[in-house]
């Protein structure tokens, strides 16, 4: 439990923190309608990375509610840091960002699968 928590938090806020950073910088240099496409292509290939190279456990259950974790802390954190803190005028909740919940839960999931049918 204490190395899910750990993990949890400690990758949730480093990778949302990543995706925030990834924003500002292409801010200057990706047209506005695209940075969530590239921030969630960029993002998502780091994900993979931490999860099949830094998360060792094989427990699929792990992997679940590790994706819970971060997806909470995804939604939390773009809420109260994106949402409220940045005021975007033409909204933020569009399909890029669905579908980046929708990936940070089922990432872990698919890994977690994947480590516990294919790994020694």
């Amino acid at each position: 439990m204490k190395s899910l928590m750990k993990e949890g938090l400690g990758w949730g806020i480093a990778l949302w923190l990543i995706g925030y950073v990834l924003g500002i910088v292409l801010f200057m240099v990706v047209p506005l309608g695209l940075i969530g496409w590239v921030i969630m292509l960029i993002g998502s290939l780091i994900t993979l990375w931490v999860l099949l190279k830094r998360i060792k456990n094989r427990s699929w259950r792990y992997y679940f509610y590790l994706g819970i974790i971060w997806m909470v802390i995804a939604v939390v954190c773009d809420y109260f840091f994106l949402v409220k803190l940045m005021k975007p005028a033409d909204g933020y909740y569009k399909l890029d960002v669905y579908l980046y919940y929708f990936l940070t839960l089922m990432l872990p999931v698919l890994v977690g699968w994947y480590k516990k049918l294919f790994t020694k």
